[in-house]
Formats: structure tokens, C-alpha cells, sequence
């Protein structure tokens, strides 16, 4: 509960017939005559105080009534101690996105990339006056750009409330742009421009050399299964098979004057440059 600190003024008419206002919502940062009575009289305007910030409530007792009527000549007596003046003051809580607007703006000041998303852990909004624009800025930030982890304090400001500051921590994932499987490709998938797409990986999640094009995927042969939107690990691709195991093959010894031929099995698999193993 609050109390007006008023200045002792010079009697003035009186107002007539004024009325009770039992419960009213300020818009605006300070209280005035009118706030309390209807047909407050002349000074009705006259501000009493600063109001409670946004989101808060002023209650105002009989016996503080009584005596600013008689301070400002308000015709208005209190007819039992019950009577009160219940004022609240609206408010609105601060949008997220203005929290990660300000954020994002530091971060980037301290080396984080321009696409990175941001994730606050347990965001708590202060609450604004709704007609008019807050302006949120980051007054201290500490970023640890191994881990994406960060600390801040926002500082909050708006007309007519006072600046709050508010404690923030969270997470912010840089993301870069790579071919991904999309579906699940299973080991010695012949790789096809229908197997890729361009998506968003987080920067964290690519381990080793990854394809960084379609171009140099495409056409080769998986060494290992890949997940659907995963990155292809380059180190996992191979050219295709140019002999299965198992299938029939031509021997051929060609030497000064000779040539020979004959028929074999193939050991193993081979791409073209390789060497494998055949029975002849």
C-alpha cells in the first residue's frame, strides 16, 4: 500500500456532489484527483503522486481519502471506514523477441554468427506499460563461443515505469548449411541427387570433413549408414564397385608376343584403380 506525499495548497471552491471511484485502472505513471472522485471540481487534474509501476496496485484507505478531499476541497465524505480506492496500473509482459533482439545484437558483437538460435532457459518477463514501446539493451554479457553458452543482463526501459534489469542465461547454436541425407541411407547406397538436400546443421553436430556440395557426393557409394538429415562424413565415400564379389571375370596376361585369357571368380569387390583377389 502506498501514500501520497502532497503539497499543502490554498483553499479553493468546493466541488459538489463528488463520487467515490472504487476501483480504476490508471494508464498513466502518476495519480491524479481525478482518479479518485468523479466531479473531482476544479483541481481534478492536480497529480497526487507517482502510480504503481506496471502491473502493480495502489490502495487508498478512508482516512487518507478523507483527508486529501479536504486538502483539495472535494465535496466527499467517507460514510464508514470500509470506503477505499482500489488503483491499478496495466501492464503487458515484455515480448520474448524483444529480449532476442537485444541478445542476438550482443552476441553477434561477441563473435557469434548472424543466423544463430538463440534458447533462453526459464525467460520470466517483467511486465511494461502497454502504450508504449520498451527498449531493452544487454549491459553485461559473458559468451563462451566453444560451448554457445552465455550470461547476460538486460536492462529494461520504458516512459513512465522504472528501469528494471533482469538476469538471463541460455544457449546460442551456430548453424551453416550442408547436403543431408533425406532418408536413411544404409552402407554401400549408391548416392543419388534425390538422397540430398541443402538443410541447416548445427555447427556443433559436424564431426570430422562432411560433403559440402551435392557435387561431390553424388554418383558415390556410402561406406557407412547415414541418418536422415544427416551430414555425409567425406571420409565415408568410396567410388562404386566396378566387380561385385562373386562375379565372373576375364583374366588377361598380355607379354611380347603373347596373350593369354582365361575365366575367374572375384574374392572380393573392387572400384576401378583397385586391386582384388580372383580364382581363377
Amino acid at each position: 500500500m502506498a501514500t501520497f506525499a502532497l503539497a499543502v495548497l490554498l483553499p479553493g471552491p468546493l466541488a459538489a456532489g463528488a463520487t467515490l471511484r472504487p476501483v480504476v485502472t490508471l494508464t498513466a505513471p502518476v495519480v491524479r484527483l481525478s482518479d479518485l472522485w468523479d466531479d473531482a471540481g476544479p483541481d481534478a487534474a492536480k497529480v497526487l503522486g507517482p502510480g504503481p509501476g506496471p502491473g502493480g496496485r495502489i490502495v487508498v484507505e478512508a482516512a487518507q481519502l478523507a483527508a486529501i478531499a479536504r486538502q483539495f476541497h472535494v465535496d466527499w465524505h467517507p460514510t464508514s471506514s470500509a470506503d477505499r480506492s482500489v488503483l491499478d496500473r496495466a501492464g503487458r509482459p515484455l515480448r520474448r523477441e524483444d529480449a532476442l533482439a537485444a541478445l542476438r545484437e550482443a552476441l553477434i558483437g561477441a563473435g557469434a554468427g548472424a543466423d544463430c538460435e538463440i534458447e533462453l532457459a526459464g525467460f520470466a518477463p517483467p511486465l511494461v506499460p502497454p502504450e508504449v514501446k520498451a527498449q531493452t539493451l544487454v549491459e553485461q554479457l559473458d559468451y563462451d563461443s566453444t560451448t554457445g553458452r552465455f550470461a547476460a543482463l538486460l536492462a529494461v526501459e520504458a516512459e513512465g515505469m522504472n528501469p528494471v534489469h533482469l538476469r538471463l542465461s541460455g544457449h546460442a547454436d551456430e548453424f551453416t548449411t550442408l547436403p543431408v541425407a533425406t532418408r536413411r541411407l544404409g552402407a554401400g547406397t549408391v548416392l543419388q541427387p534425390e538422397d540430398l538436400r541443402m538443410g541447416r546443421v548445427r555447427t556443433s553436430s559436424v564431426k570430422g570433413e562432411v560433403v559440402q556440395s551435392a557435387g561431390q557426393a553424388v554418383g558415390m557409394a556410402l561406406g557407412s549408414p547415414v541418418l536422415a538429415g544427416q551430414p555425409l562424413p567425406l571420409a565415408g565415400l568410396a567410388h562404386p564397385p566396378m566387380i561385385e564379389k562373386g562375379a565372373l571375370v576375364t583374366l588377361v596376361l598380355e607379354g611380347a608376343g603373347i596373350a593369354l585369357s582365361a575365366q575367374g571368380v572375384a574374392l572380393e569387390s573392387g572400384s576401378e584403380g583397385a586391386r582384388i583377389q580372383v580364382l581363377n
